[in-house]
Formats: structure tokens, sequence, C-alpha cells
């Protein structure tokens, strides 16, 4: 191993810049690495990049990592199909394909590309977002992000021909499209135009906007919005007949919304009257109208695991909403959907999806009623103890329902199930298999929090394996957003089962496993809860004897970033490796880059006296202390990315550098032209390599 004081890190200068905040000091070192024209940080970030190749040369097993997992993603994946009349809408991606592509079968078997991203831009930095077919299918909205933005451009094409009808319209990222019957138009939702905004608002303003097919965006009718916080995201729906217009808002990632309804039986689409369904309430609210004309709402409003009710759309208020599916003391409500075609006139259908601890189960109910039905009839059998997605029917209504089945060691199937008789049959398959799997095993484990509350995990090892413990281990978390980590098809953690590691998945609160309150309970004012329980899940797989500090890693991105940088600088000594991707780490100052800003709703803003005080408490970078034996720290970045800024991954690695007295690593890997999200399948190849190469070297994994 290298001599630390020998360890040739780049020169970064410590600035004695101190923010007085709110009568609190608070140093801030590295501020010049936030400005990417300083000439300072590229010259900084170049020699990164330099010290990052040279310590990959010390990586053995890399290129077999990563040949192992092109094999296992070359299975490619295959989506649950969106129906139209008898023509389906699905997302393939075969082999080494960089990119799914998004075909459509028509009614006579006929299959056709719509939109191949590669074929569009042979470099592979074009990227699918959205897509949303015409309420009769012959004609297909979409959403490109192109050169490795994150900027959505939405165009339209005719489905039988191909052709582009209209497009392209910018500023369209996180737009829904809601079409009317027979696509004379649709509602979407757009930014402002910039000019004039501050730099730090451009970001923000949506609208949403009525958009009559053929004419110019620029005369679009703004619908709503205005008035309201610019942080707001939108949403809108249009029921199948084409009568009622939904219309939601939420501000940042809030878990509370409004919603709004219209009637549009009025002659102009472009000037709906919207009368409140559920304003001000501190719940999240998802409508829509059935063909029944019932007004089904999904809620958690004193239901924090999930309820659905029905009402009518001519008095849609809290106050007429009955439960169909009331709230389950175990289960969170995640979906539904209505099988009412003529072959089921006699006793029309609710499907439900639930997670349980973590796990998927689907239970099919009256429609009429909410009862769930006897015996077998009550449950949709699944292949395992995975995730379901989906829950998709034919909007004219009909008997079937399609769904996708995945867990740890089993790659995304569709699922056809049939009302009439209650069976279920494989629909559809990825186009490839993955050869020579070994046997995994799978528990969920679970245990005790700090505060003595129960976590649970999914622990991952191989079946011929376990006797030889302790084992290099992965503890991966996300603990955020109300986002929930449910099993499903990874090739990263198969390749690290596979060479005989442990990988762990953490369900922390923060997340959704347990519902809302499990959500809350890891927000704002309780968010070392999220820390607290990656910490005790940590020590438990210690206890367990499943590894050692001196062979554990923990990996997480984005929110998960935030994780593992709050959890090595509180609990160095648990944890040999860390590998930190697009994170978030100066939790004084994220508001003011990206779209950090829209997550103060999860996090507090350093505006106020006593959320800073939170944000202070946890916050990594300002946690970096001299002279302590911090685990080798892997950041990884992309300057294309929009939403987290890499600037905390260069402040937090700078520190690091500084500070630590270890004689592993502190590196930054920063990819170019790509963004937070979608990637080409070969940079997530080499991601996904590097990253397991970089763990298996600090916890001494044998490639």
């Amino acid at each position: 191993m290298t001599d630390p004081q020998r360890l040739a890190y780049p020169p970064a200068e410590r600035l004695p810049l101190v923010d007085d905040l709110h009568g609190r000091q608070v140093p801030d070192p590295y501020r010049w690495l936030e400005d990417t024209t300083d000439p300072r940080t590229q010259a900084w970030s170049d020699a990164e990049d330099d010290l990052f190749a040279d310590q990959t040369t010390g990586w053995h097993g890399r290129e077999g990592l990563a040949a192992r997992i092109r094999e296992l993603l070359s299975a490619g994946v295959v989506g649950v199909p969106v129906w139209r009349g008898e023509r389906r809408f699905f997302v393939r991606r075969e082999g080494t394909q960089e990119h799914g592509v998004l075909l459509t079968v028509d009614g006579d078997g006929t299959e056709r590309v719509l939109v191949d991203p590669i074929a569009l831009d042979p470099t592979g930095l074009t990227t699918l977002d959205a897509w949303q077919p015409s309420k009769e299918g012959h004609l297909l909205a979409y959403q490109l992000s192109e050169g490795g933005t994150e900027e959505s451009v939405l165009r339209v094409l005719d489905v039988a021909t191909g052709e582009h009808v209209e497009g392209p319209i910018d500023r369209a990222r996180y737009s829904p499209v809601a079409w009317l019957p027979g696509a004379e138009g649709y509602y979407y939702v757009r930014r402002l135009d910039p000019t004039g905004l501050p730099e730090a608002e451009q970001q923000y303003h949506r609208r949403v906007w009525f958009h009559r097919l053929g004419t110019d965006p620029a005369d679009d009718a703004e619908i709503f919005g205005a008035g309201l916080d610019i942080r707001s995201y939108y949403g809108a729906s249009v029921s199948l007949d084409g009568r009622w217009l939904i219309v939601s808002a939420a501000t940042g990632t809030a878990p509370r919304n409004d919603v709004w309804i219209a009637n549009l039986d009025g002659p102009d689409p472009a000037s709906p009257a919207l009368t409140g369904i559920a304003v001000g309430l501190d719940a999240h609210v998802g409508p829509h109208v059935g063909r029944d004309g019932r007004v089904y709402v999904a809620t958690d409003l004193d239901a924090p695991r999930g309820r659905l009710a029905v009402t009518t759309p001519s008095d849609p208020g809290p106050q007429t909403w009955r439960d169909l599916l009331p709230q389950d003391d175990e289960a969170v409500l995640e979906d539904y959907v209505v099988l009412d075609g003529p072959e089921l006139a006699d006793r029309p259908l609710l499907v439900a999806s639930w997670t349980r601890h973590a796990v998927s189960e689907i239970t099919v109910h009256d429609l009429g009623t909410g009862e769930r039905l006897d015996g077998e009839r009550g449950t949709v059998p699944l292949p395992g103890l995975g995730s379901v997605g989906g829950l998709i029917g034919r909007p004219e209504g009909g008997h079937e329902m399609w769904f996708s089945y995945t867990d740890h060691t089993t790659l995304p199937h569709v699922y056809r199930y049939d009302g009439r008789d209650g069976s279920l049959a494989l629909f559809s398959s990825p186009p490839g298999v993955v050869q020579e799997v070994p046997e995994i095993t799978t528990r969920q484990v679970a245990y005790t929090s700090k505060d003595g509350t129960t976590i649970r995990m999914f622990v991952l090892t191989r079946a011929d394996a376990e006797a030889g413990r302790p084992r290099p281990a992965i503890l991966y978390g996300y603990g955020g957003f109300g986002v929930p980590l449910t099993p499903g098809y990874s090739a990263s953690i198969l390749a690290w089962v596979e060479a005989g590691g442990v990988y762990a998945v953490a369900n922390l609160r923060g997340g959704s496993e347990e519902g809302e309150a499990w959500h809350r309970a890891g927000m704002l004012a309780h968010k070392q809860n999220v820390f607290d329980d990656f910490h005790a899940a940590a020590e438990r797989l210690v206890a367990d004897g499943w590894t050692t500090s001196g062979r554990l890693a923990i990996s997480g991105g984005s929110n998960g970033g935030l994780l593992v940088g709050a959890a090595l600088t509180q609990r160095p000594e648990l944890y040999a490796a860390v590998t930190c991707s697009a994170p978030l780490l100066d939790m004084v100052r994220y508001e003011q880059f990206g779209l950090g800003a829209s997550w103060n709703v999860e996090y507090g803003s350093a505006d106020d006296p006593e959320q800073l005080e939170w944000l202070l408490a946890y916050s990594p970078y300002h946690h970096v202390k001299e002279g302590v034996d911090y685990p080798a720290v892997l950041f990884t970045v992309f300057d294309g990315d929009t939403r987290v800024d890499p600037l905390h991954a260069r402040k937090l690695c700078a520190a690091l550098q500084h500070a630590t007295s270890s004689d592993r690593p502190v590196l930054l890997r920063r990819e170019k032209d790509v963004g937070h999200g979608s990637r080409a399948l070969s940079r997530s190849v080499d991601l996904s390599a590097d990253t397991l190469a970089f763990t298996a070297r600090w916890t001494g994994l044998s490639l």
C-alpha cells in the first residue's frame, strides 16, 4: 500500500472563507471548486482524472468484471405493453444494443420501430425520456434528451408512417402529455422562456399548456400554474371519453399535492374551468376518472400506507370519498387497474398491487364493493418474492391485465392476467438469456436501529460460499424521497455475488417501504434516522458474521450518495470502502445549484435558522476532520448532471484528500457528456466495472 504522505493528491488551496449564517460560523475552504470556469477547478479536475487513471492500474480483474456485467446485461429487457385498440407499444433492448427501442405491433402482428435513439444519434448520447400514444394510437408524442443533455424535447410522429407530425418543442422536461380524443390537441407542461429570468430560476417556472396539433407552440394557451411556487411540478390527464381534465401540482418533491378537475364538455379545451378536488391537504392525492364515470382516488390522506376511494366528478371533495380499498395495517398500496370489459359484465374487477415489507403481492376485488374475492381467485400468484411493475389494462376496458415481475436474480418478464378465470401466463420475455448463473440465496433480515425501530434488509450470497464467512460485502441504501428499494435484477449485484461477495440492500426510513409515515420518519429534522438505520445494518452484517469492518463497503447514489457521505464521516471506522455516485454533500449550499431548491421540502433550507441546524448536523462536507483514518472513497460524477451538481463531490473529495491519515485513496471518477439518469449500455458497463473493481481492491475480494 502507498504511504499517505507520499500519495500525490492534486493540490487544492484551502481558503480561509467562513460564512456567517444566522450567527453560525460555517467554513467553506473549497468554495472555488464550485466554479467550473475557474482555471484552478479545471486544472484540479484534470489532475484528478490522471490520478484516477493511475490508480486503476492496481485493480486486478476489472476487465473480467466488465465482460461478465456485459454478459449479464446481454439478455436485454422488454417492457410492459401499452395498448391502444389492437395496437400495442413497448420498449425492448436486445443484446448489446446501447439503448432500448420503442416499438409498436399492429393488429395483424406487424412489428415496427418507432424511436431508436442509436439510429438518431450513433454516439449514444441521446436518450428516450418519455412517450405517450394518442387515445386512438395513431399518433405518438415522445421526448428525447439529445447530445448528453437532460433537456427533454417533445415531438409527435404518425405511428402508421413513422413521419414526424410536429416538433420539436423545447423546455418540456418532466412533461406529461394528455391527449384529447381524436388527437386534435394535448395538454402538456413546459417551462417559461428563460429570457429575462434570473439564471438560478431558469430550470423552474413550469406551466400547464394546451397545444392544438399543427399550430405554433408560441401560441399555446396557458392553462395553469401562474402565481404558484416557481418550483412546482404539474401533472395532467384526460379521461378516455375526453370529458374530464385533471391537473395536479406539487411544490418540488413534497410528499403532498393539490388536484383540480375541469369539465371539457364546453366548446374550448383551451379555457377549462378548474375546480378543486383536494387543495391544501397534507397528503398525496391521485385521482382518475374511470370508464364508469366514477372518480377513483388513490391517496394517503388519513392512511399513510395508502387507500383507494371513489367519488363523483360533480362533487369530488374528500368529504364524499368512499373507500373501496381501505388501508392495510402492513402492506402499502402501490397501484391498481380496473377490469370492466363486457366479458366481466356480471362482476367487474379491481386488481391491486401492494408491497409487504418491500415484497410485492397482487389481490383481486369486486369493483363495486372492493371486497376481496374468495379463495385463490382473490390473489394473483407471483413467481417468487420480488417486485411487480405496470398493472396495465386496455384503456377501453377488457378482461386482461399486464404487469412485469423481477427479483434480485430474475430478469424482468411480462405476465398476462385473465380476469375471466384468474389465469396467469407469461406474455413476453427478455430477448436473450443469462447463462451459468450460480445458485444465489436471498434472505430478508430484520434488525433493530438505534432508537429501537425494526428495519429490514435483503442479504444475497452464493449458496456455495456461505461457509466461507466473513466475506467482502457491499451495503447499499437510499433512504429518501419516499423511494422504496424493492427486489430487482441487477447485473452489478450478480457479478459481485458470483465472485464470492455478500451484497445487502437496506430498506431505510426515508423510503416508502412501510408507507408515507416511514418516509417522513427519515426527512427534515428526522434525517439522522436514515443514517442510524444504515449504521445498524452494517453492524448487523458484522455481528452475524457475514463480513468485518475491514471487508465492508458501502454504496449509494444521488440521495444515496448523501447517505454514504454521511456514513463515512460519522462512522469512518465501520467501513473499508465507499462508492459515492452523483452525491449531495454540501447541505448548506445545495439549494443554490441544479434542482436543489426543489428538495428543501425533503431536507430543509439553510435560509431557516432551525433548519440550518438540521443540515449542519449531518452535512458530510462540514464533518470532515483532519487526521482521521478514512475509508477508501471513490466519487463518480457526470458533467452533464443538471440535478445534482458535481461540485458536491469535488468539494468533499478535496476535503478528504487533505484530511485523511489513511493509506487508502480518495478518488474522483469524472464522466463527460452524460447526465444524472439514463445512459448507454457501454457506459453503464464501464461505470459498474470501475466501481466494483475499486470495491474489490479495498475489501479484499479476489477477482
